[in-house]
């Protein structure tokens, strides 16, 4: 049975693939993709099919040798022919499987796609070490999962390294899937961007030059990006945004980004993101072990001007503001103090447990402030507590909303994404413990 799929591709499909194959770099490899058919018998997709034909059917006969190839594995063939000396055939899973998927299921998300971005990303580190200079990547059916997988899997942060690893382009394998492909980049472009923020050491990563990586990485595409200091958030009585930052000789910095893609009357989507670039807990010391990794703690500043990269590349037709307070919480003789009251923007007085819980500080007065914008509606990311992964593991993340529409979307985005989020419950019961940490007095 597929040996006979081989033999019905169309000539023209095979031909159309080729002319882009035929453009690729001296040195390059190629990402092929393969289902498991009837008995573990390969099944290859268009591209796989016309390399195989190509290299009148060596692409299959190096592939047998191993067995069957397993979903998200991959494995290396070298010499199919002169025109394909490397070649990584990727798992896809099974074609049955894979054909009569529907729905996102109990897994809530889009297995297929997941299986594209799983097996390509996988088969472009198997290229990795060989000193090719670009790998033509199967669109697998899925030109947006599959670039988004490769791009992802380019991602290597060794920008303070004296000696960096070679990393090869990634072309798509196909002309007819550009559309696709163009889109799944710009994705992963968004997502690298917001990586590469928050594996930066924080004492290059300040407050002071994310605002000016914003600045570099958002204003060439249309984001109009306006950088706030300590006098203007004080006229605005951001005092629980400003208590996080006293302990800190860095200078707070509040951003306001404006994406203009809609009509000018259309309300704006509204993002916040936690900008704390270094966290050690303030006067509510953190444990020394780990700490080091608190320089992501600004994960939702990060992400959010991550997806206004992708939102402002895309051209997306929407109006969008995006929010982000940015400090670091640090011990010193002039950081808030456990018992310490602030009155926020709002007209809150907050008593301050714990200094370690910052983020809702900042946050605090960053939604407030969002909220005088009249937006269609606010959403807000952070590394606000380990709890959520204490709950969920690494299997999602936690999601609180008090609207079943946006929340319906977010789940929907993250089943298509294959970033799942799981939603919290906000139940009366709960309320006070919810305000244990942060109180009104």
């Amino acid at each position: 049975m597929a040996m006979r799929l081989f033999q019905k591709h169309n000539l023209a499909l095979v031909q159309t693939t080729f002319r882009a194959l035929s453009t690729a770099a001296p040195h390059s490899g190629i990402v092929v993709g393969v289902y498991q058919g009837e008995h573990g018998a390969p099944v290859f997709t268009e591209t796989a099919a016309a390399v195989n034909t190509s290299t009148n059917g060596n692409l299959l006969k190096l592939l047998q040798y191993g067995g069957a190839l397993k979903g998200g594995s991959s494995r290396v063939l070298y010499g199919a022919s002169q025109q394909y000396p490397v070649v990584s055939a990727v798992g896809l899973g099974d074609s049955t499987a894979a054909a009569e998927a529907a729905g996102a299921g109990l897994e809530l998300r889009d297995e297929n796609r997941e299986a594209v971005r799983t097996a390509v990303a996988a088969g472009y580190r198997s290229l990795c070490e060989l000193s090719l200079a670009s790998v033509a990547i199967d669109p697998c059916g899925d030109g947006e999962a599959a670039a988004e997988g490769a791009v992802l899997a380019t991602f290597l942060y060794q920008d303070l390294k004296s000696k960096k690893k070679d990393r090869p382009s990634v072309v798509c394998a196909s002309d007819k899937d550009q559309k696709q492909w163009q889109r799944g980049v710009t994705l992963a472009e968004g997502q690298n961007l917001a990586r590469a923020l928050m594996e930066t050491p924080a004492n290059i990563l300040t407050p002071t030059q994310f605002a000016q990586e914003a600045v570099t990485h958002l204003e060439k595409l249309g984001v109009e990006v306006l950088v706030r200091g300590y006098e203007w958030a004080k006229q605005r009585n951001m005092n629980a945004f400003l208590s996080v930052t006293r302990g800190s000789v860095e200078p707070p910095v509040f951003l306001e980004l404006s994406y203009k893609g809609g009509q000018p009357q259309d309300p704006a989507l509204a993002l916040v993101g936690k900008g704390v670039t270094f966290d050690t807990g303030g006067i509510s010391l953190k444990p020394p072990k780990g700490m080091e990794a608190m320089r992501a703690d600004m994960g939702g500043a990060a992400c959010t001007v991550g997806a206004l990269y992708a939102i402002a590349k895309l051209g997306m037709p929407l109006n969008v503001k995006a929010y982000i307070p940015l400090c670091e919480n640090m011990p010193s003789g002039a950081a808030t103090k456990p018992g310490d009251v602030v009155v926020a923007s709002n007209g809150k007085t907050v008593q301050i447990d714990n200094t370690d819980a910052e983020g809702r500080l900042i946050l605090a007065d960053a939604l407030h402030y969002a909220s005088q914008g009249k937006p269609r509606a606010i959403v807000d990311m952070a590394t606000l507590t380990g709890a959520i992964s204490v709950a969920l593991g690494a299997g999602a993340a936690g999601a609180f909303s008090n609207s079943d529409a946006l929340w319906k979307a977010m789940q929907q985005s993250g089943s298509s994404t294959g970033d799942r989020i799981w939603r919290m419950p906000l139940w009366k019961i709960y309320a006070k413990q919810v305000t244990a940490a942060i109180r009104d007095v």
